[in-house]
């Protein structure tokens, strides 16, 4: 009798057991290994490519409408990068359960990364509580001040480096290094450098060591050597793979190139001009030279939409080369590049935080973007050797020694940070400006350049107190897009 009853026991408990294993959804895994959320969390960031920031930052402009970023009527802004923090976040605690410190590592580049991001856009934002709903019910994180949250960004990218320093093991899952952590490391490096020349306004503030901390990461820590280091996404032909505005409908008959970047490029004889835009079409009627500069012009940004038609319409404004939509593979996403690390050297040296020739790191920078269009846009590469860029950096519109004073140095060295940053640097021009003033940005008499987007409607109606103790603290309780946050103050 005993061993029946043990027998109904063992099959009952194996039952219950199969049971189980039958009604566990393989779609929903409860865990998985950090290298499979990584090749998404990279994908996710490098990817980012929206023609939003073109307008804003007086690239392109609109002739059958009117566009909000073009003419400074944004309002509310998303907290979109919040559902991509939470990818990170699930891979840092993946990689934690298992003691991969390389993924964790990387999941604190990319937590640093979008917050960046995030305080940039909005000025103080929810960061030590944000994205513990799950892990400890907190549901209505409160928002801290956008100092804390740099110094935040900054104490999480050294504990990156620090942790890919001891690391041995190469990252699986990585699809832009091939687990390199070397790489990872000046890349980090470089953004650390980044974040901290962002902050050139408050760099005399008592205890923010803004500069000695720039010159320890320059002098002590890893960084980009040469374009070969370049952290960005080469895409391939394939379904899931492709450049994001292959086959974008966005490049339509309204888009237009903006006339005041035509003429930035048009004065200094840039030639990398031919791989942004084509020429108008008059200019192709008459069978005008490819690097003929007479043969590009663009339209009025402060002008309405309407007389912008006008001037398309009469053949007279180029439009963005056809490369960026007709292409699968077109030019690699740069997320951090040799290029900016060398023209934020060079503004640094210009500053007087860090001692060297700025001259050498600015015409590096521009050797490499040269090289980068000579590689990627063949069609034009000879227009782009190296031969035309030492042409270029010796003319005396674009020569650093050429330039007067120090301020007139920075202006040179952001305008070629904003002139490589088409359809690459997404927002980081539109800040550039507001931190520097450089370039110029053309805009309707008695419009102001907004300084940040006002915080998502979703937030007074989820996190009210915390939002408006936000708005009470940096705004003395109300909100405007034109309202300077602690980084520009």
């Amino acid at each position: 009798m005993k061993k029946i009853c043990y027998l109904l026991v063992f099959i009952l408990v194996s039952a219950c057991s199969n049971f189980g294993d039958m009604n566990t959804d393989p779609n929903n895994v409860v865990e998985t290994h950090p290298q499979l959320l990584l090749t998404n969390v990279c994908w996710s960031a490098f990817s980012e490519n929206s023609t939003s920031p073109l307008y804003a930052a007086k690239y392109l402009v609109q002739s059958d409408g009117e566009s909000s970023e073009q003419f400074y009527k944004w309002t509310r802004g998303s907290f979109s990068y919040y559902s991509s923090l939470k990818n990170v976040n699930k891979m840092q605690e993946e990689a934690e359960s298992i003691d991969a410190k390389g993924y964790v590592a990387l999941a604190h580049f990319f937590r640093a990364w979008y917050f960046y991001k995030l305080t940039l856009t909005f000025g103080d934002i929810p960061y030590s509580e944000a994205l513990k709903g799950e892990s400890e019910g907190v549901y209505a994180p409160a928002y801290d001040a956008q100092k804390d949250v740099f110094n935040g960004i900054l104490a999480e990218l050294q504990t990156a480096d620090e942790l890919l320093q001891a690391e041995k093991d190469a990252l699986e899952g990585d699809i832009i290094f091939d687990g390199n952590l070397m790489s990872w490391r000046k890349t980090i490096n470089a953004f650390r450098l980044k974040v901290l020349l962002t902050l050139s306004k408050r760099a005399g503030d008592a205890g923010t060591d803004i500069k000695q901390r720039f010159a320890s990461i320059a002098t002590a820590s890893p960084l980009m050597t040469s374009a070969a280091d370049n952290a960005q996404l080469v895409y391939i032909d394939q379904e899931g793979n492709r450049y994001p505005q292959f086959n974008s409908s966005s490049f339509g008959s309204g888009m237009y190139m903006d006339s005041t970047f035509i003429a930035l490029l048009a004065e200094k004889k840039d030639p990398r001009l031919f791989t942004f835009c084509t020429q108008t079409k008059n200019a192709q009627d008459k069978g005008l030279a490819v690097d003929d500069f007479t043969a590009y012009d663009g339209g009025d940004p402060a002008a309405p939409y309407a007389t912008v038609n006008l001037k398309a319409v009469a053949g007279k404004i180029s439009k963005p080369h056809a490369r960026f939509y007709s292409s699968a593979t077109n030019e690699p996403q740069i997320l951090m590049g040799y290029g900016e690390q060398e023209l934020i050297l060079a503004e640094a040296m210009v500053r007087g935080w860090i001692t060297g020739d700025a001259a050498t790191h600015y015409n590096e920078a521009i050797k490499a973007s040269f090289k980068f269009y000579e590689t990627y846009v063949p069609a034009y590469a000879g227009y782009l050797t190296e031969a035309a860029a030492l042409n270029y950096i010796g003319s005396e519109k674009v020569a650093l020694a050429a330039a007067p004073d120090a301020e007139q140095k920075i202006k040179r060295i952001v305008e070629q940070k904003y002139i490589a940053s088409f359809f690459q640097g997404m927002w980081t021009p539109f800040f550039e400006h507001l931190r520097t003033g450089y370039p110029a940005f053309r805009r309707l008499q008695g419009v102001e350049v907004p300084k940040r987007w006002m915080y998502p409607l979703a937030e007074y109606n989820n996190n009210a107190t915390h939002v408006q103790e936000a708005l009470q603290s940096q705004f003395g309780g109300q909100e405007k897009i034109t309202d300077a946050t602690w980084w520009l103050k």
